[in-house]
C-alpha cells in the first residue's frame, strides 16, 4: 500500500470543502430567501453573477460539485483520474481568476492566481506526480 503524501491529502480536503461549498451554493440558488441566503453577504456580486445566468447558475455549481468531489475523492484513493481532474480544475480557476482581474470584473480575484500557480507547482513535481504512477 502506498504512502499518501501530505500535499495530497490536503489538496483532497480542499477539495471536498469545494464539494460542500459549490453543492451549498446550487441549493441556495434552488431555495432564495432560505435560511442559506446570509451566505451571500460573504460575496453578493456573486449573488449578482448567479441571478443574472438564471437556472444555469445552479446546474453550473451542481457540476463544480460533481467535479470537486470526483478530484477529492480519486486524489484520496490515488487515481491518476482524480489527479488530472484536479490539475484541469486549478488551471480552469486559474484562468477564471486572470480572466475576472483583467477584465474589471471581480479586482479581489487576483488573490486567487498565486495560490493556484502555488498549488500546480507543486502537485505537478515528479515526487507527487510519481504517487500516481504506481
Amino acid at each position: 500500500m502506498k504512502t499518501r503524501p501530505a500535499r495530497i491529502t490536503a489538496l483532497s480536503i480542499f477539495f471536498m470543502a469545494g464539494t460542500i461549498i459549490s453543492f451549498t451554493s446550487a441549493i441556495s440558488l434552488c431555495f432564495p430567501k432560505s435560511f442559506l441566503e446570509p451566505m451571500w453577504k460573504l460575496n453578493p456580486r456573486a449573488l449578482e453573477s448567479f441571478h443574472r445566468l438564471g437556472s444555469w447558475a445552479i446546474a453550473l455549481m451542481l457540476v463544480v460539485s460533481i467535479f470537486c468531489g470526483l478530484a477529492a475523492v480519486g486524489l484520496w484513493r490515488g487515481k491518476l483520474w482524480g489527479y488530472w481532474i484536479a490539475v484541469g480544475m486549478l488551471i480552469m480557476n486559474l484562468i477564471g481568476d486572470i480572466y475576472n482581474f483583467v477584465s474589471g470584473t471581480e479586482p479581489r480575484a487576483v488573490i486567487g492566481v498565486p495560490i493556484a500557480m502555488l498549488i500546480l507547482f507543486f502537485i505537478t513535481k515528479p515526487g507527487i506526480k510519481a504517487y500516481f504512477q504506481k
